[in-house]
């Protein structure tokens, strides 16, 4: 037998005494300190956490919108007029200063100074800078927050994007959208709490693996993973009945079968059991919700030339962007797009332009469709990648052709919605967008920012593991970005 499940099932006098106090008050606790929204969540099969929201929140829910492989601030967001006048010239050993860099360019005779081959312009009354790029994102300038100075500790993609995605470079930890859901639930009962996309991306581009562990549940129950949503075939595999099936067998076979599952779980008390029955559950109601979800006949023909020409090819970006308007309006409650294909080494102005013709528009569609219908107020939207691209240039430098390696000290990142300010832009940094010098933003600061504006408490979101009350913003101190806030 498993002797944790042995330890369970063989508790001392000493051991149920120890923890009875604790419990029967803190249920008595959660009593006492219901509301109605409490109640209400009660009735999902995802509920909050008893004393969640910890505060009232400003967003319900979160879309994260993750560009895998780090965008290039120097081409996008993070305007450097004056690199100009610098071409090919040395990065000064000040600027520098001993930073580490990757093992792609550490062999480079040269760090030859690559200014942005793209116009910028100030947009909207906010002024926000933005390359000619993103002209869509041009226009939706003053629905977002601009954030210039995020750092992250890692330099390479697979640490920097399980940091970004989990507060940790160390894998097994729970993603964000995990551990959202394992506190505040779901107020939907016919599809996951937590929905991820992994579209399609120009095929020419340089992509990155994605790794499950950047929507995992890591060691909250795995009831709490994202459900990844497919591009090609069936939206969820297996979720059709097989031919001769009917809908009431299906009910009969998952009624027997969860009898035989909670017989198991009063024998063995495994979590994990309650958590197959859960699932079979859902995938049984999402035999119709996922056909209503996918049925793009009802949107109105503005609306899907507002997404691009790609809105009606499953698997695409654009496809992906307007299945997340329609999940916020289901009630999901985190929704994940990663689109690859951003890690441009060399050759970037042609491969950077493909990735934004994907993303540029769908992502200004689904700013202003949750504008149109009054979901953005209380939907947060979060736009960036792992980390930043170097001012100096990778390989062979022209003033058409260049590339850029990773760059973890500073890199551009924006918000919308759910209680961030609208119309702002947040941190600066130095002339060659190498060092932040006004207000830096670490990952895990944005995480805490993240969690506030869910109406959580960072520093009181806690699991016990290995000895460690763990926490999404990690042991170091993290703060809450309060001049983002609106």
């Amino acid at each position: 037998m498993d002797p944790i499940l042995q330890y369970h099932q063989e508790w001392t006098r000493r051991q149920f005494f120890k923890g009875a106090g604790l419990k029967v008050g803190g249920i008595a606790l959660a009593g006492l300190m219901g509301n109605a929204e409490g109640n209400k969540a009660g009735n999902h099969i995802h509920p909050a956490l008893p004393g969640f929201p910890h505060f009232a929140p400003r967003a319900k829910r979160l879309i994260y919108l993750h560009m895998n492989g780090a965008p290039s601030q120097l081409d996008l967001f993070d305007h450097k007029p004056g690199l100009k006048k610098v071409f090919d010239t040395e990065l000064p050993d000040s600027i520098r200063n001993g930073q580490r860099i990757t093992t792609m360019t550490s062999g480079q005779k040269r760090f030859p100074v690559a200014p942005s081959k793209f116009a910028f312009r100030q947009c909207g009354a906010s002024g926000i800078w933005m390359s000619d790029l993103v002209p869509h994102m041009q226009g939706i300038a003053d629905h977002i927050c601009m954030v210039k100075s995020v750092t992250t500790d890692a330099i390479n993609h697979d640490p920097a994007c399980t940091f970004v995605m989990s507060g940790s470079e160390i894998p097994g930890k729970p993603s964000l959208g995990s551990w959202l859901t394992y506190g505040l639930g779901s107020a939907c009962d016919n599809l996951p709490a937590f929905v991820v996309f992994t579209p399609t991306f120009p095929k020419d581009s340089q992509a990155q693996a994605l790794f499950t562990r950047m929507w995992s549940s890591g060691f909250l129950s795995t009831k709490f993973d994202g459900v990844a949503l497919r591009g090609v075939g069936d939206p969820v595999l297996f979720v059709k009945n097989p031919p001769g099936v009917s809908v009431t067998d299906r009910r009969v076979m998952l009624d027997a079968l969860n009898r035989l599952n909670q017989k198991t779980m009063e024998r063995f008390a495994d979590p994990e059991t309650q958590t197959r029955m859960a699932q079979y559950e859902m995938a049984f109601r999402m035999q119709a919700s996922v056909p209503d979800l996918t049925d793009l006949s009802g949107e109105s023909q503005a609306t899907l030339d507002m997404y691009g020409p790609n809105v009606q090819k499953p698997g695409t970006y654009a496809h992906s962007a307007l299945l997340s308007r329609r999940l916020v309006e289901r009630g999901v409650r985190v929704i994940k797009i990663l689109h690859r294909g951003w890690d441009q080494h060399s050759d970037l102005p042609r491969l950077m332009k493909g990735q934004c013709m994907d993303v540029d528009q769908p992502t200004a569609a689904l700013i202003t469709d949750l504008n149109q219908r009054g979901l953005l107020d209380d939907t947060l939207v979060v736009f960036g990648g792992e980390f930043g691209r170097t001012v100096y240039c990778q390989g062979k430098l022209s003033r058409e052709d260049y590339g850029r390696d990773h760059h973890p000290r500073n890199f551009c990142m924006w918000m919308a919605g759910g209680g961030i300010k609208a119309g702002a832009s947040y941190g600066e940094t130095d002339d060659f967008s190498y060092n932040v010098v006004e207000n830096p933003v670490h990952v895990n600061d944005l995480n805490a920012t993240i969690l506030h504006c869910m109406g959580i408490d960072h520093n009181r979101f806690r699991f016990p593991f290995q000895g460690l009350e763990q926490k999404l913003t990690g042991t170091e101190p993290a703060e809450i970005v309060r001049n983002i806030l609106a």
